[in-house]
């Protein structure tokens, strides 16, 4: 039902329970008041109710027909060997990464993962990772800057698995590592928000030379629905607390807490988006070849400082 049938229909409502307040002994103000709000709320039959553009920015980030990590794969390289475990406890399906091929230049590719259905996503526990997915990132990372190979991360992820296996396991400790050893990472990252950046789980694979961010990707402290919830104690209103938060890559750009926002096609799969993935390959490797003739040192002070100034290192 449209916006204007529904006003109709309460509108009716409203008018019946006015007439009965009158005719009767029985008092139906608050079932009067009630319909007043909920028609003031959705406005008059003239008027259309606009979702808030950040809400609509969130809808399209979490879009199951988004490319994920694993099609960007196949898109960018010619090759790609994927690699498993963090030789500590297991292998995390929500976070993969390997070794790839993106014209004749290797890299390692790290990035979370959702799943297409059910099943998949419950073996990639809907993109939220553990943290032995945070510590395969980790090994990747450091294999990578042994062999000299440049780093390229795709975040999407809700935020990181809060269940207490995973907090058992150190959770906590695993991302706040994973911030400092990329912070002094000897060889070129580049992050990209392709979704979802939900919280500590998504800045995890976030330090990096260039933050990029889709247009329709979010990036935030947290999901607009724990926002409304704890300041509003109803996650209802988590469209509003959307635009409160400004996490939209344009809030984000303005705010210079990512370096660039690349347009995006409508979501299909991942042949109707050969050209935009070809645009982006290109992108990525001009920018590789940029970061990788500054000198380390250069390069290892640039990236702390551009996060410290953002607050995430104090000291």
């Amino acid at each position: 039902m449209d916006n204007n049938k529904i006003i109709k229909t309460l509108e009716k409502q409203l008018a019946e329970f006015m007439k009965m307040n009158q005719s009767s002994d029985m008092d139906f103000t608050t079932e009067i008041e009630a319909l007043k709000q909920k028609i003031k709320q959705l406005g008059t039959p003239e008027e259309v109710v606009e979702v808030p553009t950040a809400w609509k920015k969130v809808q399209a980030a979490r879009d199951k027909n988004r490319l994920s990590t694993l099609e960007y794969i196949k898109g960018l390289t010619d090759e790609f060997i994927e690699l498993h475990g963090d030789r500590l406890f297991a292998d995390d399906a929500a976070i993969v990464g390997g070794i790839g091929l993106i014209g004749d230049m290797p890299v390692t590719i790290i990035g979370h993962q959702k799943g297409r259905d059910i099943n998949d996503n419950i073996k990639r526990n809907f993109g939220m990772p553990h943290p032995e997915g945070y510590r395969k990132a980790l090994r990747l990372m450091k294999q990578a800057e042994k062999f000299n190979r440049p780093i390229l991360c795709f975040i999407d992820t809700p935020g990181a698995y809060c269940g207490l296996g995973a907090e058992e396991r150190g959770q906590g400790e695993a991302i706040a590592k994973n911030l400092i050893e990329m912070a002094g990472l000897k060889v070129p990252v580049i992050s990209i928000v392709i979704g979802e950046g939900g919280s500590g789980g998504a800045l995890a694979l976030g330090v990096a030379d260039r933050v990029w961010m889709l247009e329709n990707a979010v990036y935030s402290v947290l999901s607009p629905e724990g926002f409304a919830s704890i300041l509003w104690k109803d996650a209802s209103r988590a469209s509003e607390a959307a635009g409160v938060m400004k996490i939209t890559a344009g809030d984000l750009s303005e705010f210079k807490l990512v370096d660039d926002v690349i347009a995006e096609p409508k979501w299909t799969n991942i042949e109707s988006c050969t050209a935009f993935v070809a645009t982006l390959k290109e992108k990525i490797v001009d920018e590789f070849k940029v970061l990788t003739d500054k000198p380390v040192d250069t390069l290892k002070t640039e990236r702390y400082e551009k996060f410290r100034e953002m607050g995430v290192f104090n000291g």
